[in-house]
């Protein structure tokens, strides 16, 4: 009874596992709704309107003391049932090693700062941004749906053109800022702003992502000669990643498209594909 019930609980919290695939849907849909309108909550909490009346503040206090035992009691169930899994085997050790994965720490930054303010005491005022934690949980509910798998496959196959796009976005920034610090540094207004090429660093990106603050420019005709040619080759440099990522997904697409629909015709399974060329193997 005590293994068949810790498998239950298992299941019921780890959608990416064979479980009651009616209520481990509604149990993490639920927590997602919950993990949102705490985030809206700290939000709301800063409106000062939202605050002139007792019973608001009141609401507040108590919503956030009802969402933190519901997340508490799912936390503990987690640790208690995470033994079920060969890679935490053994009573103690195992749901230690879990207490200290990653998807386990997030749980806890969860609701370790209203433990903090209960216990030592720290400013309210503090937590509330620490509260905004609880966001981070998306990201681990959301990790079993085939969309969030469909993302982490883009940006895995595609790390090495990324990262490549990245490299040559950050050589264009060092060389952007050091073209126009040298032609602007010396002139009678802009030597104030154009103090070094570390603070130049902040009008190149600025300039390269088109957002255009407007608090440093060039005045020299040589820096503003420079400046069109930064910003053109700007936009070309900011539309690589993008470009890759859309080839990403689109490749992931065709890809899940012909997984669906090759399947072997005597024993009905899914085709092996190769990935890179969409064929069977």
């Amino acid at each position: 009874m005590y293994t068949v019930t810790k498998k239950k609980v298992h299941g019921l919290l780890h959608p990416e596992i064979v479980g009651d695939k009616h209520w481990d849907k509604i149990i993490n849909v639920f927590i997602i709704v919950l993990i949102i309108l705490n985030v809206l909550a700290v939000i709301l909490e800063t409106v000062p309107s939202f605050q002139d009346e007792p019973w608001e503040q009141q609401f507040f206090h108590y919503f956030d003391l009802v969402s933190v035992i519901i997340f508490t009691v799912e936390y503990l169930l987690r640790v208690w049932s995470s033994n079920h899994e060969p890679r935490y085997k053994g009573s103690i050790k195992g749901r230690l090693r879990y207490i200290l994965s990653p998807a386990a720490l997030i749980d806890l930054l969860a609701i370790l700062p209203f433990y903090v303010h209960v216990i030592i005491g720290l400013d309210l005022r503090v937590l509330r941004m620490l509260r905004l934690l609880r966001f981070i949980r998306l990201f681990r509910l959301t990790a079993y749906m085939k969309s969030a798998h469909m993302i982490t496959n883009v940006f895995k196959k595609r790390f090495n053109e990324l990262l490549l796009s990245l490299v040559l976005v950050v050589f264009l920034i060092i060389i952007a800022s050091c073209a126009i610090y040298f032609a602007e540094h010396l002139h009678p207004e802009n030597k104030y702003k154009f103090t070094s090429i570390p603070a130049t660093i902040w009008w190149a990106v600025v300039t390269l992502t088109t957002t255009g603050y407007g608090d440093m420019y060039p005045m020299t005709t040589i820096g503003k000669t420079l400046a069109m040619l930064i910003m053109l080759t700007g936009v070309a440099f900011f539309a690589l990643p993008a470009g890759i990522i859309t080839a990403g997904f689109l490749e992931e697409f065709r890809l899940t498209r012909i997984r669906s629909t090759h399947r072997c015709p005597s024993c009905g399974e899914h085709i092996e594909l190769d990935e890179h060329e969409g064929v069977s193997r």
